[in-house]
């Protein structure tokens, strides 16, 4: 048996006491699963040049290239909100960068558990595909 979506987001709720976050006190973490069910976690970096301040699914996904990892099957996100936290906009388009996987956001104060894709979060997605066809569109002319 795999990674189920509760344990994923369980390993997210549980990174987030590795937040850096002594300017906002928003701790966020960030458990994402690859296609080969490996788990890289993450959580939010903040910096007093708030500019330079990473969100902890981006965190988890640069981590995951690092280590050489492309395909995901699922990314959970964590905040301390009586709500699921959904990704921030650059978090959406980062995440659909490398395809349409499950996008699992919960809250660490209840059970409540949003499941959606990265693709339906982040409607009319500008992805790599548009790339490829601008490039084979620009040579046939």
């Amino acid at each position: 048996m795999g990674v189920t979506n509760e344990d994923l987001l369980q390993m997210a709720r549980d990174v987030m006491k590795n937040a850096y976050c002594p300017y906002s006190k928003f701790p966020v973490g960030a458990a994402l699963l690859t296609d080969d069910d490996a788990v890289i976690l993450g959580v939010n970096c903040e910096n007093a040049s708030y500019g330079g301040t990473i969100c902890a699914e981006r965190t988890a996904l640069t981590s995951a290239l690092a280590q050489g990892y492309r395909k995901f099957k699922a990314i959970a996100i964590a905040a301390e909100l009586d709500e699921p936290c959904p990704p921030c906009g650059i978090c959406r388009q980062f995440l659909a960068e490398f395809g349409d996987y499950k996008v699992i956001s919960g809250s660490s104060i209840n059970k409540e558990i949003l499941c959606t894709s990265t693709l339906s979060i982040l409607p009319q997605a500008f992805t790599p595909a548009m790339l490829e066809k601008h490039t084979v569109d620009s040579h046939e002319s």
